[in-house]
């Protein structure tokens, strides 16, 4: 393996780690089991999608009490 193809694929999982630890990968997961399930339903924006996922955070008795 070249050292620019090392240092290509250390990127590739950084970024997988990083978008995996951000959340950031959960609404990518989230359109595609929406549009597995069923093509025609609406898909919530990404917008709508972080408002939901934080509301429901929130309201999680588990959780305790969350200041920020």
């Amino acid at each position: 393996m070249s050292t620019a193809a090392g240092i290509r694929r250390a990127a590739s999982r950084f970024r997988w780690f990083w978008r995996e630890a951000s959340g950031e990968a959960t609404y990518d997961r989230y359109v595609a089991h929406a549009r597995a399930h069923d093509p025609e339903a609406k898909v919530l924006s990404r917008r709508e999608f972080e408002r939901q996922r934080t509301d429901a955070r929130e309201a999680d008795p588990r959780d305790g009490f969350r200041c920020c």
